[in-house]
């Protein structure tokens, strides 16, 4: 007579279906928790309008920015100033109705922003709008 029977082990597997559950949670979490923006990766602090009105976006625009510096960046690639002509003329020149939206930070020379503004008529853009916070 035995006194020990050997039992049929079951294989062990491994149970996923709470570790997806978790990570559809987690997953889930992060898309609603962040957040996308893509005014500090130029380091401008824009000044600040009380009286401002909220204006619809305009649907074929160039953003074109300017730092406390004087740097120049069309999206957010530094240009120079013969670089930032050549592509408000081809903005123009893509769409007539561009609107130019210019983007300096509050410590920026009245200068460069009336250059950015002379450069965007020369180049047949007439629509410029100023962005505040």
């Amino acid at each position: 007579m035995a006194l020990y029977t050997p039992r049929r082990r079951r294989k062990p597997d491994i149970n996923i279906v709470p570790l997806v559950d978790v990570l559809v949670v987690l997953i889930f979490f992060f898309l609603l928790s962040m957040q996308f923006r893509n005014q500090q990766a130029l380091d401008i602090t824009p000044p600040k309008v009380e009286t401002a009105a909220n204006q619809a976006p305009a649907p074929h625009r160039i953003l074109v920015g300017i730092d406390k510096t004087g740097k120049y960046f069309v999206g957010q690639k530094e240009v120079s100033v013969t670089q930032l002509d050549a592509a408000l003329r081809a903005a123009a020149a893509a769409n007539a109705d561009t609107t130019v939206l210019l983007l300096a930070d509050q410590d920026t020379p009245l200068k460069n922003v009336t250059f950015v503004m002379d450069e965007s008529r020369k180049a047949k853009l007439d629509k410029i709008r100023l962005q505040t916070r």
